[in-house]
């Protein structure tokens, strides 16, 4: 175990995270039910949580139901999503993922990894937010913030998703997997940004060596 990763150094990290941001489970996508959360959550890959959650307000009051998404015209599902961006191939996957949940699990969306990845426009970040927020099985979601902070502090040093995800899933324990994100999405947001990150104000600022440090 490196010294990023020793427990001692992990715990504390997440001890102030829990203080700074509290442990309660947050979704940022607007939702009423799992399949809307399924929908908001194709949609949002590349873009900003804010920004679906300004178009699935009319678009989940068009389209109230998963059978009105199966049905939908592709043309005219791509210009309710247009500001969202690659509107044309997330059109195309809701519209199929909404008939396969229909034809193949009744309506349900499923529980399991395996079974969510058979989805279109569903991979491991997807799923994995599903299986936390949906079902409350602990999982690791890697955005973007995620990526980069687990970077920073150590906790990995690799670039591809998955292999960051089960790096994370062996330095973290059970119980932080999905809070985890929850907290980094908003330290991220507020003062580890991508350029010119907040050290001068980082509750994490000790315990981190990153060479992206700006004090």
């Amino acid at each position: 175990m490196s010294n990023n990763t020793n427990s001692k150094r992990v715990k504390q990290i997440l001890d102030i995270l829990d203080n700074t941001y509290g442990r309660e489970y947050i979704c940022y996508l607007n939702h009423e039910t799992p399949w809307q959360l399924l929908i908001a959550v194709i949609l949002s890959a590349q873009c900003t949580d804010e920004r679906v959650n300004l178009v699935t307000k009319d678009l989940f009051v068009k389209y109230p139901t998963l059978s009105s998404f199966a049905n939908a015209s592709p043309k005219e599902l791509e210009k309710d999503i247009y500001s969202i961006g690659f509107h044309k191939n997330k059109s195309k996957n809701i519209i199929a993922c909404a008939n396969k949940l229909i034809d193949k699990f009744q309506g349900q969306v499923p529980d399991t990894m395996d079974s969510l990845l058979t989805l279109d426009g569903v991979g491991r970040k997807t799923a994995n937010v599903i299986l936390g927020n949906v079902y409350n099985i602990p999982s690791i979601v890697v955005d973007t913030h995620v990526k980069r902070i687990s970077k920073r502090l150590g906790f990995t040093s690799n670039t591809d998703p998955t292999i960051i995800e089960k790096d994370l899933m062996s330095v973290l324990p059970k119980d932080h997997w999905i809070l985890y994100n929850i907290q980094i999405i908003t330290f991220g947001r507020n003062i580890c940004f991508a350029r010119n990150p907040k050290c001068d104000i980082c509750p994490l600022n000790q315990l981190c060596n990153s060479k992206d440090k700006t004090i």
